[in-house]
């Protein structure tokens, strides 16, 4: 058998890319998934489970993101204001009218490792309504 060594990445030599993706007409599971996917790093072949590898993402036209079957009126965001009776519920409709942003944020979220690497890898995440965003000066690679 081979003398093979598993090769351990130092944070030096990672390269951070940045990526954009047009989030019309997109699913919203499968641009969390994608957008999840590049922030980690699991596109890269350097990529190790408890090292932060990834890239930054930015997501553009995000009131334009699609869902499937009857989500919109059934699914439904909790939260608590921990005082007593404070649950409080939205759906995913009222969310993306008042705030589509916060909706990429979530899925992206909660497709993330539940740590402070994951805390650590949503910072990278940058979510725009609209098509105009900071972000020119980067040299961004779309996904379509």
């Amino acid at each position: 058998m081979d003398n093979v060594k598993t090769i351990r990445p130092k944070v030096e030599d990672i390269q951070r890319d940045w990526w954009i993706i047009d989030a019309k007409d997109m699913v919203l599971g499968r641009l969390a998934a994608l957008s999840s996917n590049l922030l980690r790093g699991k596109h890269k072949p350097i990529y190790q489970p408890d090292m932060d590898c990834g890239d930054f993402v930015v997501v553009i036209n995000s009131s334009l993101v699609k869902t499937t079957g009857n989500k919109l009126r059934d699914k439904m965001y909790q939260f608590h204001t921990n005082h007593p009776g404070g649950l409080k519920e939205a759906s995913l409709g009222f969310m993306l009218e008042k705030d589509p942003n916060k909706v990429i944020m979530l899925a992206v979220k909660r497709m993330l490792p539940k740590n402070r690497l994951g805390h650590r890898i949503l910072k990278r995440l940058k979510v725009y309504e609209t098509d105009k965003h900071p972000h020119t000066a980067q040299k961004l690679k779309p996904i379509k």
